[in-house]
């Protein structure tokens, strides 16, 4: 049986990734679509005959089996909660929440309503895939280097994604968790016993290093989040993690790396992440060992193919009672990380003449 799943959130991500892949997926049935715009409701409904709501409150578990949530960071929490109150199970963009407390309350709304998924695919790339079957060679992990600096690709400069209120942060909640979950998958979860961070935004508010893929309209105003952002990190179980998520450098590409180095090897995955056309040739993998460099065959595929890949497992997350509370807790996780980075960044920031970075961090 088909999963009958709504897109609540017709911006970028609800527009381009997830309403043509819902509608072509043979495990979906897109039954219905949400925002506020009455624009965007329009555009939509036209596109596609889907029903298109006004709000969420429109959608319930007598005719919905999964929604979509793709809206702006500061309403994940509370549309989310609202739909799993009502039974409806939710697959949510990342960041799942933005505070310890956002986590509480979806957990509080998961416990007896709808179960919650979170949405983060570079986990599902076939290149980061066949960097994961390299682990056995590496030995026991000690490092992990992880990027994702882009060339251009400020999202929508002045715009909800480039306002702390609303986004929760910049390139470190956007591209950074996106590493982070990775991370997770290829390693295994573990505490953090120390966090290092900076940060700066040298390019946030220039048109010239706007994600002109993303085809949006500059809106009004400034951004106040940082288009760059570095960490290092020390886990309990001993790997230590460096972290570089830009939005915008002086590179001719984007880049994002992921090098693991093991006690007996060390493998590096150098591709493009996203949707960004700044890309490298190709994605490049190689392997490491006592002086000697392998260069790996690394699949063939579609940009974007990963998150095609990453529905074609729902299903089975959904019928599937042990991953109640996964997404919750893994949130927790990467939420905390992010706390302890900008902690470190504001209180390390020393700029003459300029204010101090100001970021939330409730815990």
């Amino acid at each position: 049986m088909s999963v009958r799943a709504a897109v609540v959130g017709l911006g970028w991500a609800g527009r381009e990734l997830w309403l043509p892949r819902l509608r072509s997926h043979p495990d979906f049935d897109l039954v219905a679509a949400v925002d506020p715009d009455p624009e965007a409701r329009a555009a939509v409904g036209a596109a596609t005959g889907t029903p298109v709501h006004a709000g969420p409150d429109a959608l319930d578990a007598r005719s919905v089996d999964l929604a979509v949530v793709a809206v702006p960071n500061h309403l994940h929490t509370e549309v989310a909660a609202a739909l799993l109150d009502r039974g409806v199970s939710v697959f949510l963009e990342k960041p799942v929440c933005l505070s310890g407390a956002e986590a509480d309350r979806l957990a509080a709304a998961e416990q007896h309503g709808g179960m919650l998924l979170a949405g983060s695919a570079a986990r599902h790339r076939a290149d980061v895939r066949a960097l994961a079957a390299l682990l056995p060679e590496l030995g026991r992990v000690r490092h992990v280097d992880l990027a994702w600096v882009r060339a251009r690709g400020v999202p929508r400069a002045g715009g909800w994604f480039t306002r702390r209120a609303e986004a929760g942060g910049g390139a470190l909640v956007d591209l950074g968790w996106h590493l982070v979950d990775t991370l997770t998958s290829l390693v295994g979860p573990s505490p953090v016993r120390q966090a290092v961070g900076a940060i700066s935004d040298d390019f946030l508010n220039a048109a010239a290093w706007s994600a002109a893929w993303r085809r949006e309209r500059p809106a009004a105003g400034t951004g106040d989040v940082e288009d760059t952002a570095r960490g290092f990190l020390l886990r309990e179980d001993g790997i230590s993690v460096s972290l570089h998520t830009s939005w915008a450098s002086h590179e001719a590409t984007d880049l994002s790396l992921i090098r693991i180095e093991g006690s007996t090897g060390t493998a590096e995955l150098r591709c493009t992440f996203g949707f960004s056309p700044n890309r490298q040739p190709e994605s490049v993998l190689t392997l490491t060992s006592e002086g000697a460099t392998r260069l790996l065959p690394v699949p063939a595929e579609l940009i974007g193919a990963e998150y095609g890949r990453q529905l074609d497992g729902v299903p089975a997350l959904l019928a599937d009672p042990a991953g109640r509370g996964r997404a919750i807790a893994e949130a927790r996780t990467t939420v905390r990380l992010m706390e302890r980075l900008y902690d470190s960044a504001r209180a390390g920031r020393e700029e003459p003449g300029r204010p101090v970075y100001e970021q939330n961090t409730s815990r």
